[in-house]
């Protein structure tokens, strides 16, 4: 091993590519690659990814950073990986994949739900009686979206019932990639959760609640045993060691879905303490001591990483997905923009062109408003009808204005959130760590801490988090740390303070934000009834 401390090879596959870095127990992070992946979108409300696509990535950024750092490499001991949740894998009896993975932003299952669990009374076309069942034993229930598991199964099995018959396992992402890394089929405490097949009720003992399978549709012998995310699941089968370049004797961790892993890597371990994560989806999540469920803003309490503890997880659809598409869909081909890059730290990236737009627009975008709502909304309202919008668009309105609302609106939409994660919490929140992508906007970070009015601490390595997450994870899994270290290991990089005399302009198009929800619902359900 050399001079090298002993290194977690930390997987972290996003939706937007894979990624993987070298994690030390302490927190250091030697080394990152990445690989994009495709995002399929297909019509009637389909999105999926090519499970194998995410193995040949996985294989092509290990190399990367056996070349970069071989020495850290050779000091692998442990393998961990934090993986997009929500998505769906039908698998073989000789482990490959039947069916693409169908993704967390996929609804086309949502009829299916509604045929499975509908009932009179009914709410949102789901049965009253399984509602209030899911809720005491989970803590949620299946979105009526159609956009998680309960669903995604549903929708093989009445759509595709030949595969339905040859599929062996229904595998969340997670769970295949450890399928991949081990051979072995397992489901972790946190990856099983939107199958809505668990009692959750005993934090310390996830297990498959008869009454929901046996409601579910899904024949029993297709769910995975269920894991631990510290469990060490295996070694590296022959066939991944090969792939990766690494003994066999390297141990597996079974690791957890982003959110999770997030929650770790954002340092915020303790109770009530809770991190805003900026991805293409964004979430604001706290550890808490017990089981609990907001049923109206859709934030409840569910098993994670950390023993005896559930993570309080209020999830938005979208958030860096917005920016994505303003790059990809609005600016024309040689707009400077284009040639900035993908959302990272490198010179001449997409977010140092962004902040040098946005400070030269007041707070309030010049009147402009934007909602957020690319591909419906999870919380605090759960609507799959909902698009996003710019309103009040003058003559005098330029790009730089529209850039500005687009990233005021997400804030605004944070906040509309925040207030419900106050009551969950039982307290208003003061102080919020932020990371994921987007928090490497200074401007960004700045928006949120006047429109939330609170600090924003930004993590110093804010596009690690997942990884680090997951390396950490990896080293409790196997003595290395305990997770009551973690706070002290974790930095960051710079805190922003809510300017006072923003906040009234902010307050105001916050009433107005609020409002237009509720005017634009209604419109927007009628015209996707055509």
């Amino acid at each position: 091993m050399g001079g090298s401390a002993p290194q977690v090879l930390a997987i972290d596959l996003g939706t937007s590519g894979m990624k993987a870095a070298l994690v030390a127990a302490d927190g250091t992070v030697t080394g990152w690659a990445e690989r994009a992946v495709p995002l399929r979108v297909l019509p009637g409300g389909g999105a999926e990814q090519d499970p194998l696509a995410w193995w040949d990535a996985l294989g092509q950024v290990v190399a990367d950073l056996g070349r970069a750092h071989p020495e850290q490499m050779r000091a692998v001991t442990t393998v961990c990986a934090s993986t997009q949740g929500e998505g769906t894998i039908a698998v073989g009896a000789d482990g490959e994949p039947l069916t693409a993975c169908i993704s967390w932003l996929d609804m086309r299952g949502a009829p299916h739900l509604r045929r499975q669990f509908g009932g009179f009374p009914a709410y949102q076309g789901m049965s009253v009686r399984r509602i209030v069942r899911w809720l005491r034993l989970t803590g949620g229930m299946p979105s009526v979206t159609g956009k998680d598991p309960a669903a995604h199964m549903l929708l093989v099995r009445d759509e595709m019932p030949a595969v339905y018959e040859r599929t062996a396992s229904f595998l969340n992402v997670l769970d295949w990639i450890n399928l991949k890394l081990t051979g072995r089929t397992v489901a972790t405490v946190d990856s099983i959760l939107t199958s809505w097949v668990t009692d959750n009720r005993r934090p310390g003992d996830i297990r498959y609640a008869p009454a929901l399978v046996a409601d579910c549709g899904i024949d029993r012998d297709k769910l995975p045993p269920i894991v631990a995310c510290t469990e060490v699941i295996g070694t590296l089968a022959p066939a991944a060691a090969a792939h990766l370049g690494l003994p066999r004797s390297v141990q597996v961790v079974a690791g957890a879905i982003d959110n999770t892993a997030a929650a770790i890597g954002a340092g915020t371990t303790g109770d009530n303490e809770p991190h805003l994560y900026l991805g293409t989806s964004s979430w604001i999540a706290a550890h808490v001591p017990g089981k609990k469920t907001d049923v109206v803003a859709g934030i409840a309490s569910v098993p994670c990483a950390i023993p005896n503890r559930y993570l309080m997880t209020a999830l938005q659809a979208t958030a860096g997905a917005n920016l994505t598409w303003l790059r990809d869909k609005i600016v024309e081909y040689d707009d400077p923009l284009l040639s900035a890059g993908h959302l990272t730290r490198d010179e001449g990236s997409i977010f140092d062109a962004f902040d040098k737009i946005i400070p030269t627009v007041p707070p309030g975008a010049n009147g402009v408003l934007y909602t957020p709502w690319l591909y419906g909304e999870r919380a605090p309202v759960d609507d799959p009808h909902l698009r996003a919008a710019f309103l009040n668009i003058s003559l005098d309105t330029n790009r730089s204005d529209l850039l500005r609302a687009v990233f005021e609106g997400v804030a605004l939409n944070t906040r509309w959130l925040a207030r419900a994660v106050d009551r969950f919490l039982g307290a208003p929140v003061t102080s919020m760590a932020i990371t994921g992508g987007g928090a490497l906007s200074d401007s960004w970070c700045q928006i949120f801490a006047d429109v939330l009015g609170i600090e924003i601490r930004r993590d110093s390595q804010p596009l690690a988090v997942n990884a680090r997450g997951a390396g950490w994870i990896g080293a409790v899994g196997t003595g290395m740390l305990s997770f009551a270290d973690i706070p002290n290991l974790m930095r960051s990089d710079q805190i922003f303070e809510p300017t006072a005399a923003h906040r009234a302009t902010y307050d105001e198009i916050f009433g107005t934000y609020q409002d237009l929800h509720k005017r634009l619902a209604p419109v927007y359900r009628r015209l996707h009834r055509r």
